[in-house]
């Protein structure tokens, strides 16, 4: 029992330690029982709070912060390449990695977490960044050669191994994280399993098909 001298209210403060599940959804299913089976006297309030608030204020901040971040990386990516059909297919990149990071978390029963969503935010400048780096090099070949077929091959094999590369040691750097057990580890083990999980698609796809979009849509059609 606490007293606020300030506005001569006494407090009660009931906490709670969740572990096993997502601490949001755990907050709102209590606050939706205690709604329904406890009826408070006149005077008598509910108030939420704890690392439950700050993470629904930092995930109220991440919805601005990421679409205006997507935003600023079209608009980057628009002015380096000079063609918007281009900084779309390297815009592209991002729902590759997005479904490999979704699917890690499903796979090892994670929840979409602050952490989680940091590493997504990581994770979508890595992948534009592979498929920055291939779409650049495709755009280097077609100015020496007119067949389109020839220029997407080549480019593909000659940056095979700098996207491999890019992704291995970024996935690898993570791997400790992945595994850790200690205090801190509810942060650090979603934010890994993300990045990592994304990785895997986003350089799968990226080789897969990134090559194939750039021959379908990557150069505008002779007039």
């Amino acid at each position: 029992m606490k007293v606020d001298r300030e506005n001569s209210m006494r407090m009660s403060v009931v906490r709670a330690n969740v572990r096993g599940r997502d601490l949001v959804g755990f907050v709102e299913e209590a606050q939706r029982t205690v709604a329904s089976t406890v009826e408070l006297p006149a005077g008598y309030h509910f108030a939420w709070g704890g690392q439950f608030e700050n993470q629904r204020r930092t995930a109220a901040r991440l919805a601005v912060v990421v679409p205006a971040a997507l935003g600023l990386i079209f608009l980057i990516l628009f002015a380096t390449l000079g063609a918007v059909r281009q900084a779309v297919l390297v815009f592209a990149n991002i729902p590759f990695a997005l479904i490999g990071g979704v699917f890690a978390l499903a796979l090892t029963g994670e929840y979409l977490s602050v952490p989680a969503s940091v590493g997504f935010i990581a994770l979508m400048g890595i992948a534009v960044l592979n498929g920055l780096v291939m779409v650049t090099h495709f755009n280097q070949l077609s100015g020496k050669s007119a067949d389109l077929h020839a220029v997407v091959l080549t480019g593909a094999r000659r940056r095979l191994r700098p996207v491999l590369m890019t992704a291995s040691i970024s996935a690898m750097g993570l791997i400790p994280m992945l595994f850790a057990t200690g205090p801190g580890s509810e942060i650090q083990r979603p934010l890994a399993i993300v990045v990592i999980g994304g990785l895997v698609s986003s350089t799968l796809l990226t080789l897969a098909l990134l090559p194939s979009l750039f021959h379908r849509f990557g150069l505008r059609s002779p007039s």
